[in-house]
């Protein structure tokens, strides 16, 4: 009988667009696979790719110690009554209460994948101060059970969680993002015409869109010939979501164009000549290794995940997060240098290749699970 491999994860579109290829990976290894999530657009194609769905309601959002425990027992009663072998936690809820549910329902092996650390460690807000130390506290019982392996996507968070005694390097895997289809995602000619410059991500307060705007706004004044774009939907689910009023607002006072969500991703990174994310916080950004895949360079923070993707001056350039002035002076200089563009892209393509492909992280995930689970006959 196949061991059943469940997943956990608050949202189906997350899981779609950074572990389906996993998950499908895991499936041709001889993983039954289930995964538990709110149901949303995706329903259907889960059992398309041959995957077990189970609904559940994870508020991402809340901080309420009641709807914590109802989150925590309807968890432990799907792994109760499905009895995993091997369970993948994904973000920072799921892997807080889903390993304590894990423990109580006695499943033996618990893959913990935090994915960036979210809000409450990229955030300066009161509300987040508040809650760190006991979520540092909560992580040191977690993540060093017996039978945890901790997934880390860049180098930053591995440190940190050493450091705070959370992790033993025994426990520690560094697995870097979702990865990229470099066969889908390739460089195409720069188009002729303006400087575009695209920032791909959820519409947050976290990415950085507050500062893009007011840089675009800065460069716009000063007459720089430039379009600034931005491509992604507002994430009501995140405490600094950006309401598409501002969105609208923005895009009718014409410093930038929001274009809302993308189908095509290679397709508008291709359009644009550069890439920007002024990030706070990342695991290992996504976009920009889309970016690097197509050739792109890239302007953005020197922050956890943003730096393990992008080395300054050589395929992109490196700024201070939530500094405008940075920011507005690293896009203005790119942007009237239009020589580096290809020069930075090559190299950028080049370590997408080496280090990003899809099947390095499929690979490094199926020898995780095979230690953990081993596949019999």
């Amino acid at each position: 009988m196949a061991p059943k491999l469940l997943y956990l994860i608050t949202e189906d579109w997350f899981f779609f667009s950074h572990f389906l290829d996993r998950a499908k990976a895991a499936k041709r290894l001889g993983y039954d696979v289930v995964v538990a999530t709110r149901p949303g657009s995706g329903v259907d194609r889960f059992r398309e790719e041959g995957f077990g769905f189970i609904p559940i309601e994870i508020n991402r959002r809340s901080v309420n110690p009641w709807a914590a425990w109802c989150s925590f027992w309807r968890i432990f009663i799907i792994y109760y009554q499905e009895r995993p072998d091997l369970v993948h936690h994904i973000a920072l809820k799921p892997v807080l209460l889903g390993t304590i549910a894990a423990k109580f329902a006695g499943v033996k092996a618990v893959v913990n994948a935090p994915v960036g650390m979210g809000f409450l460690f990229s955030s300066d807000s009161r509300l987040a101060t508040l809650l760190q130390p006991l979520i540092r506290m909560f992580l040191k019982v977690v993540l060093n059970a017996k039978g945890i392996r901790v997934v880390l996507e860049n180098h930053d968070d591995l440190t940190m969680l050493s450091q705070l005694g959370a992790i033993s390097s025994d426990r520690a895997v560094l697995i870097r993002g979702a990865g990229v289809d470099v066969t889908s995602f390739f460089p195409q000619p720069f188009p002729v015409g303006r400087c575009r410059v695209l920032l791909l991500a959820r519409m947050l307060g976290d990415k950085g869109v507050h500062e893009f705007v007011a840089a675009a706004k800065r460069l716009r004044s000063k007459g720089v010939e430039a379009d600034f774009l931005l491509a992604g939907e507002p994430d009501p689910g995140n405490p600094t979501t950006i309401s598409e009023r501002e969105l609208r607002d923005w895009h009718t006072e014409g410093a930038v164009q929001w274009l809302g969500q993308q189908g095509d991703v290679s397709k508008i990174i291709n359009q644009s000549h550069i890439v920007c994310l002024p990030s706070y916080r990342e695991g290992l950004p996504k976009s920009l290794i889309e970016a690097m895949a197509c050739g792109r360079p890239i302007v953005t923070t020197d922050v956890p995940g943003c730096r393990e993707v992008v080395r300054d001056g050589d395929n992109g350039v490196l700024v201070p997060a939530k500094s405008v002035d940075e920011l507005a002076k690293a896009l203005e200089t790119l942007i009237g240098a239009p020589s580096l563009w290809a020069s930075m892209g090559k190299r950028g393509r080049e370590r997408a290749e080496k280090e990003f492909a899809t099947e390095i992280v499929c690979a490094e995930t199926g020898t995780l699970y095979r230690k953990m689970v081993p596949i019999c006959g």
